[in-house]
């Protein structure tokens, strides 16, 4: 099995018992050992009381990229800490893209970093999470 295949088949695994991306809207759109992206298209049900998207909204959707990241392997891996920045807001309309990439990986630790955009690649936010093994594995191989 390819890295890439893995990915695709732990993304699957996840996403079946994924309840709240799946109830936010969020869509699995790329997979790869170390990576993936999520989108999301802002409706008014995710704008705070300023109309525009809610950060906790947009938090999500680069928390989520950065789960289906950091378990590609096929190793059971959960957040130990994360941080994100808000650089614009968001509104209803927009296609919310996170993109996130392996910054570092060594042995159960890594570094992932998320960046949020709108469909004009305008960046929304940055992310940044740890991750930790915790052995395990999201789908038998």
């Amino acid at each position: 099995m390819t890295a890439q295949e893995r990915a695709k088949r732990v993304a699957a695994a996840m996403w079946a018992g994924d309840a709240a991306s799946r109830e936010l809207g969020l869509r699995v759109v790329e997979v790869d050992a170390g990576r993936a992206v999520l989108e999301l298209t802002v409706e008014a049900r995710h704008c705070n009381g300023h109309g525009i998207c809610h950060g906790g909204v947009t938090f999500t959707l680069a928390d989520s990229a950065f789960a289906y990241a950091c378990n590609s392997r096929n190793q059971t891996t959960l957040a130990q800490h994360n941080s994100i920045t808000y650089l614009a807001p968001a509104r209803p309309g927009d296609v919310l893209r996170a993109t996130a990439e392996e910054t570092s990986l060594a042995g159960r630790s890594g570094i992932y970093d998320v960046t949020v955009t709108d469909q004009s690649g305008r960046r929304i936010a940055l992310f940044r999470g740890l991750s930790r093994s915790v052995g395990g594995a999201v789908f038998d191989e």
